[in-house]
């Protein structure tokens, strides 16, 4: 991304776009979360992971302090905050394009952040070329189409989603790069009040305003 680009992502979005944001992520959300990177997690030895988009570092203190955790996100100002109050992480401000840390990394996360990326290419490439042979990237995208689709066109209001996609269109991009393990519907939302939903469900995950997905590095 470009500086101009980048300086969308600073407090001001935060506060205006989601300034709801711890209540939009509760502890349920982010434990299902760990629960994916741990079924993919390789055994014996403590994983190194990178979430990308990472925020204030809430989803990487979810995790096993034994693992190795790295953290990027375009916003200086989400940066600076996750760095505070997760000093066992190592953080960085950088995009999806261009990472900053060595590789490989046995699990690569993106939850809420390639529908934002100008070049799904060049975002592939980048996740694919940090991976571990048989690492994962385990991502999260909402979804245009099916039942919810209109409701989903109606509530986005975030002007920075640049790629408003089917589900199809998400799991053929993931395909086409790496093996498609599992994908699994979502359906979340701040309810009056300041309730938080966040239901997974396999049964109806074609309906689902958003999807999962869980792919592992193509050799």
């Amino acid at each position: 991304m470009t500086l101009t680009a980048e300086s969308r992502f600073e407090r001001e979005y935060f506060e205006k776009t989601y300034r709801n944001y711890s209540r939009q992520n509760p502890h349920y959300k982010l434990r299902f979360y760990r629960s994916l990177v741990e079924r993919a997690a390789a055994r014996g030895r403590a994983p190194r992971i990178l979430d990308i988009g990472c925020a204030f570092g809430a989803f990487l203190s979810e995790l096993n302090p034994e693992w190795k955790r790295f953290g990027i996100d375009v916003s200086e100002f989400a940066i600076e905050r996750a760095a505070r109050s997760l000093a066992s992480a190592t953080f960085a401000r950088a995009g999806i394009e261009s990472i900053p840390f060595e590789g490989p990394f046995d699990i690569i996360t993106a939850f809420d952040v390639i529908e934002h990326v100008p070049s799904l290419e060049d975002a592939g490439s980048s996740v694919k070329s940090k991976l571990s042979s048989d690492g994962c990237f385990i991502f999260v995208v909402p979804v245009y189409d099916g039942l919810t689709g209109p409701a989903v066109h109606l509530l986005d209001r975030d002007a920075t989603h640049v790629h408003k996609q089917s589900r199809g269109f998400w799991l053929r991009w993931a395909a086409e790069r790496f093996v498609l393990v599992d994908w699994i519907g979502l359906c979340r939302y701040l309810l009056p009040g300041g309730y938080y939903v966040h239901y997974t469900t396999q049964a109806w995950r074609r309906f689902t305003p958003a999807i999962a997905v869980v792919a592992r590095n193509r050799p």
